[in-house]
């Protein structure tokens, strides 16, 4: 899975999360909950999405690394990546 790959997909968890957001307009550096007004049971789901969607393993502690897309993308290529 590329980063292009991986972007899709958060995004996808996020459209379900917040349909009523505009996520071309994200900043990519800026905590999701802050753009989103994402309450603590919404990002829950969102974690519970992406590893539906990744099939990667979530630890609680890795949560503050997904706090924005830039964040996220980072994590999970680091979780997919071979080797």
């Amino acid at each position: 899975m590329n980063r292009d790959q991986t972007k899709e997909k958060i995004l996808r968890v996020l459209g379900g999360i917040a349909p009523e957001a505009d996520l071309s307009h994200l900043n990519p550096n800026v905590s999701f909950r802050d753009q989103l007004d994402m309450d603590s049971m919404d990002f829950l789901n969102f974690i519970i999405g992406l590893h539906r969607e990744t099939q990667v393993d979530i630890s609680e502690t890795d949560y503050p690394q997904l706090f924005s897309l830039t964040g996220c993308v980072d994590y999970l290529e680091s979780k997919t990546r071979p080797g």
